[in-house]
């Protein structure tokens, strides 16, 4: 120890660290959430500095690696997460949580989860909508309420508005799903795709059975499986 040291006749000096929250210890879990609250306003503050607009940084939560154009909006508790790349002028949130996705330009994503997605320019998503991994949304996509992908493509101008469940499907452009569309791509023992073509209509309450293919332009009446 410090005595010890003078004791044996050794010089003991004090050494001062500016700013002292970087050797702070974090033994106790109450420090680590210390240390993990001073690393979190340096990345709001570099975001600030970017020209994002973050409206209540004390529920906002962003990894160090996230990166966030200008112009972005942040809404109060959201969660950006991993290696997310959001674009420009984009309004991400309340209530939204993004996990290593890529947001283009324009995109709005309201009380929602984005996962390991990609999501091309002024696109939208939700609110309360659920993008699983393997998600790519084209430009102009809406995707509404209550509705959830996973390894789903969706083209051009495609909406999805009401409660469906979209899973290992290529969707074409201007395509338009019913409220209610469950594509039905396990049988209980292997995953099935589903392919719908351009401009195609899926009535309300539609059971896609994969493995399925609908034509470009084609019409599916509601109800129908």
């Amino acid at each position: 120890g410090v005595q010890g040291r003078r004791q044996r006749g050794e010089d003991v000096a004090p050494l001062v660290w500016e700013p002292g929250e970087e050797v702070m210890g974090t033994n106790p879990r109450r420090d680590l959430a210390q240390a993990e609250a001073v690393l979190r306003e340096r990345t709001l503050n570099r975001l600030y500095d970017q020209g994002v607009t973050i409206v209540d940084p004390s529920t906002t939560y962003v990894d160090a690696d996230v990166e966030i154009g200008q112009d972005t909006v942040i809404y109060p508790m959201t969660f950006l997460k991993g290696r997310t790349k959001i674009g420009r002028e984009c309004h991400i949130g309340p209530m939204t949580t993004v996990v290593n996705s890529k947001l283009a330009d324009g995109v709005v994503v309201e009380q929602s989860v984005v996962e390991q997605s990609v999501i091309s320019s002024t696109a939208r998503v939700g609110p309360f909508s659920h993008l699983r991994a393997g998600t790519f949304l084209d430009r102009d996509v809406k995707i509404g309420n209550f509705v959830e992908l996973k390894n789903t493509r969706v083209g051009i101008g495609t909406k999805a508005g009401h409660h469906s469940y979209l899973g290992d499907a290529t969707i074409g452009g201007r395509v338009n799903i019913g409220a209610g569309t469950v594509i039905v791509n396990f049988d209980g023992a292997a995953k099935h795709p589903t392919f719908i073509g351009d401009e195609a209509f899926i009535g309300c309450n539609a059971n896609l059975v994969a493995p399925i293919e609908i034509g470009p332009g084609a019409y599916v009446a509601a109800g129908s499986t």
